[in-house]
């Protein structure tokens, strides 16, 4: 098998069953694989992919993916909009003295694994769609700033490639990606953005929209917003302040948690200094203790404590949440700073497409999903096998989300991609082997099982096979592929 038809074969297993390349071969012979390739797969083991894997040198990897979606845009065209940015990380259980992985570092891993080594992936999709047309693995420990500087151009190159009008298209990235150098490289490559701010470094933009919203419609619900240009890093921007009421939520969820947890801790600390030892304790380092348990985002001066020294000795650590620091607070939280170059959208339409961004976390979320189209766990420790191995691995969910914009555009699907995946798995092709009554010879048809009404749908949609139609009734064997 060629390199290509071997990449392939590896992209389905992900998008399926995630397993290992030694796993692959047990999952595809319980499947209908074989008959459908009609070739024999028993040879396609762990060995096999790693040689496979490692004639495809990573600088082809971008022609193959351009040529790939350049087939996508023939057949299924990619609309004219907005195309979102993001990054993400996976962690490894790659030894830390592995010196024959640079990739795989250590960094602010997104899902709390900061004991590991991790890889870190780059990727575009469109908005309407969640079709990846862009993706790079990089190296664990960068920030997203850099890693954004980095593939900017990369970006544009695809965009061209794919004969997108720049003039239509609008890229979309969060704040974490900003900076002055970035931005002027996104105004010199001619690229239209949609972007965000960051309310602490932007105060004066928060207090100057105090008191000057208007009242616009974004889905269907009313917000509150302040709309003004203004020269941010050199350039005219338009800007937009607003308050969402989701990432208020979610901050004022963070800030009691962590004031609980925090409570916790100065408790137990309160304890430690009535004990006999407590008497002993050296006072600034108890002071620098307690300073450090009081820090944290959206807390200063919240925790207010006072030690002393009591009749016996001991310390005495007593501390009060200040309720109206609190609430200064909570009136602080949730303020988005949106710009954009897009001085002729309406409002509306600026806020819809950082909305948007919620498609390529969509992305990410499906391909950390461990029952279909987990990119972890990698099993590779070189940069090269794991640089192919993410390509495989997008590779798949690119097939995936192609086939979710048939299932919902022709067939009126109305799941998610997970949903999809585990409803095809449901559907099961059974190899009907009967004895011919004269010659007594067997012969062997094949058939979908019967199937639920969406399922049969779904075949229908996507040209899987025939329709539903009752299993007939025979005297043989039923084997199940």
């Amino acid at each position: 098998m060629s390199v290509g038809i071997t990449l392939l074969l590896g992209a389905i297993g992900r998008v399926c069953m995630p397993t290992s390349k030694r796993g692959w071969w047990n999952w595809a012979r319980t499947t209908s694989c074989e008959y459908l390739l009609r070739c024999a797969l028993g040879r396609v083991d762990s060995q096999h992919f790693w040689d496979l894997m490692d004639a495809l040198p990573i600088e082809a990897i971008p022609k193959i993916e351009t040529e790939i979606l350049q087939k996508v845009q023939e057949h299924y065209c990619l609309e004219e909009g907005t195309l979102l940015f993001d990054t993400t990380n996976f962690f490894t259980f790659i030894n830390t003295t592995n010196d024959r992985c640079s990739i795989a570092q250590r960094g602010k891993n997104k899902q709390k694994r900061t004991d590991l080594r991790q890889v870190g992936l780059a990727m575009v999709v469109t908005r309407k769609d969640s079709i990846p047309i862009f993706h790079q693995t990089y190296q664990g420990n960068l920030c997203d700033a850099v890693v954004f500087r980095d593939v900017i151009g990369s970006i544009k190159e695809r965009m061209i490639a794919l004969g997108l009008d720049m003039g239509k298209h609008t890229l979309v990235f969060d704040r974490g990606n900003n900076s002055k150098k970035n931005m002027a490289l996104v105004e010199e490559m001619g690229l239209h953005y949609v972007g965000a701010l960051t309310p602490y470094h932007h105060q004066a933009l928060v207090d100057e929209a105090d008191g000057n919203y208007n009242s616009i419609t974004v889905k269907g619900e009313p917000l509150d917003i302040y709309r003004v240009k203004k020269q941010i890093w050199g350039q005219e921007r338009t800007v937009l302040i607003f308050v969402s009421e989701h990432l208020k939520a979610g901050q004022l969820r963070g800030i009691y948690q962590s004031l609980k947890k925090k409570e916790k801790q100065i408790r137990n600390i309160q304890k430690a200094l009535l004990t006999p030892r407590g008497a002993c304790s050296n006072k600034e380092k108890l002071q620098e203790r307690i300073a450090a348990v009081a820090k944290g985002q959206f807390l200063e001066g919240i925790l207010q404590w006072t030690l002393t020294k009591g009749d016996n000795g001991n310390y005495q650590l007593e501390f009060m949440i200040d309720k109206n620091k609190l609430d200064a607070i909570e009136e602080s939280l949730g303020f988005r700073i949106l710009m954009t170059d897009r001085h002729d959208w309406q409002s509306a339409d600026i806020v819809e497409a950082y909305y948007g961004q919620a498609a390529v976390e969509g992305a990410f979320k499906n391909i950390k999903n461990p029952y279909h189209l987990a990119l972890t766990p990698q099993h590779h420790w070189t940069d090269q096998k794991i640089i192919v191995h993410n390509f495989m691995c997008v590779l798949g969910y690119l097939l995936s989300s192609i086939l979710w914009k048939e299932a919902r555009e022709k067939g009126g699907f109305s799941g998610t991609l997970d949903t999809l995946l585990s409803t095809l798995n449901n559907i099961r092709l059974a190899a009907l082997i009967e004895q011919d009554k004269g010659s007594g010879h067997l012969r062997t048809t094949y058939q979908i099982e019967e199937m639920s009404k969406e399922e049969s749908n779904l075949v229908e949609t996507l040209g899987l096979g025939e329709s539903h139609r009752k299993r007939p009734k025979f005297k043989g064997v039923g084997v199940y592929i």
